[in-house]
């Protein structure tokens, strides 16, 4: 079974840093695609970048230039780098894991994969930026 488990959130001060991971297990195949999400109460949850298994991450603009997403492949996780961050940020973050590519192509059209496309995901860990 695929396991992922989110870490490192907590309450941090607007401008501060946190480091959240995503340890994954159980899943044995070269090719991914991996993603940080968030979402706080009533709202739909917001992709925060995405990352292939070859390739360079992507952003969501309300947090580029402030997060990178480094990995460590040989400890099977997922980082989110989080800097100079804002109350807005304030939100339960998860990180999500499928084995197809990050991007859905047919009929000569190409779209990110979508939230309920990604067939694993963590339990979350909660962010809280306070002003």
């Amino acid at each position: 079974q695929v396991h992922l488990v989110e870490s490192g959130g907590g309450s941090v001060q607007s401008g501060g840093s946190l480091i959240l991971s995503c340890v994954v297990s159980g899943y044995t195949y070269s090719s991914y695609c991996m993603a940080w999400f968030r979402q706080t109460p009533g709202k739909e949850r917001e992709r925060v970048t995405y990352i292939a298994s070859v390739g360079t991450p992507t952003y969501a603009k309300s947090v580029k230039g402030r997060v990178t997403i480094p990995r460590d492949d040989d400890k099977n996780t997922l980082y989110l780098q989080m800097n100079s961050l804002k109350p807005e940020d304030t939100a339960m973050y998860y990180c999500a894991l499928d084995g197809g590519d990050c991007w859905i192509r047919f009929g000569g059209h190409e779209r990110r994969r979508e939230s309920h496309e990604y067939n694993w995901w963590g339990q979350g860990t909660q962010v809280t930026v306070s002003s």
